[in-house]
């Protein structure tokens, strides 16, 4: 898979640890929310991993007037057939960016809850498959407030992981400028792999293994969140089994068959901070879930390499 992040970063410089984080999603068949300012290369992150699986683009911008049809599709009377006839939304996509997502109203955001948890949509008594592979990379401005609508925990916890770009060092700004200057990478970036491939390591990375003491671990840090006196709601079920599949697509990603203790610790932030709900006294003191998270990891026992791998190796 360094193949993978290196083909990516023909077009974006740096952020290995965020492309890390889309393959983790794109091959545990999770969703990816990005949280960063305009102008950081979401967009282009986004385009550039569908032109490597050679998939279709399509791109939303979520305002408060977007409607769940603008996103699903409708159904039109053709005047020509005499008959009723469906016309896809951009949901009918390999990877959909969703654009400042939490600019939508709840009612235009929740019609992305069935493309998501069931790879579908049902409208007017009929039920449209989605092609596989579906991604959606959802994007969300962490600064500007005013006009939006923070995601419902429902809708949070439908995303695998959620990261950030963040700003470039001085080194890889300047390395994007002159990237830039003439040329544009995208144009010339060609796919990696076609749809039925992905799906086949989709399936391979559900073979990674992990063993007992590795899922008794992810148990117990679950268990600590929904114990904790800051935090009003812990880790659901749906959390655990997002963590134990993106460790498994992590270890994919670095060529081994089995899951080692640090691919779940280094996943445990992006993929759970989102999905917890702190307790009003622990907002008042404005604690956050990343840093409650990093103290549980602390007071947690770590199982051994040699013991988590088992015999998988």
């Amino acid at each position: 898979m360094p193949q993978w992040i290196a083909h990516i970063q023909q077009v974006i410089v740096g952020k290995q640890e965020v492309i890390e984080h889309l393959l983790v999603g794109m091959l545990a068949s999770g969703h990816v929310l990005l949280e960063d300012v305009p102008g950081t290369g979401k967009t282009l992150l986004a385009k550039a991993m569908a032109r490597s699986i050679n998939g279709v683009f399509k791109r939303i911008q979520f305002t408060p007037d977007l409607l769940p049809s603008d996103l699903t599709g409708i159904y039109y009377f053709n005047q020509k057939s005499g008959e009723f006839e469906f016309r896809a939304g951009p949901v009918f996509s390999h990877i959909l960016l969703a654009d400042e997502i939490n600019r939508a109203t709840p009612r235009t955001q929740s019609a992305l809850l069935e493309c998501m948890e069931e790879g579908q949509i049902s409208l007017e008594g009929h039920t449209h498959t989605l092609e596989q592979p579906f991604l959606v990379i959802a994007t969300q401005n962490p600064v500007e407030q005013q006009g939006t609508f923070p995601l419902p925990e429902a809708q949070l916890d439908r995303f695998m992981l959620k990261t950030r770009m963040g700003y470039p060092d001085h080194e890889e700004a300047a390395q994007i400028l002159k990237r830039f200057q003439q040329n544009q990478p995208l144009a010339d970036l060609q796919p990696l792999l076609d749809h039925a491939s992905l799906i086949h390591m989709q399936e391979q990375v559900r073979q990674v293994h992990v063993s007992d003491e590795l899922i008794a671990y992810i148990v117990r840090i679950a268990e600590k969140t929904r114990e904790h006196e800051s935090i009003a709601i812990g880790v659901s079920p749906r959390g655990t089994q997002s963590l134990l599949r993106a460790a498994q697509a992590l270890a994919f990603v670095k060529e081994r068959n089995y899951v080692l203790p640090d691919d779940v610790k280094s996943l445990v932030l992006p993929v759970w901070a989102h999905r917890l709900v702190l307790s009003p006294q622990a907002r008042m003191k404005h604690m956050s879930t990343e840093r409650l998270l990093e103290q549980l990891l602390l007071e947690i026992e770590v199982p051994a390499d040699h013991v988590a791998s088992g015999t998988a190796g």
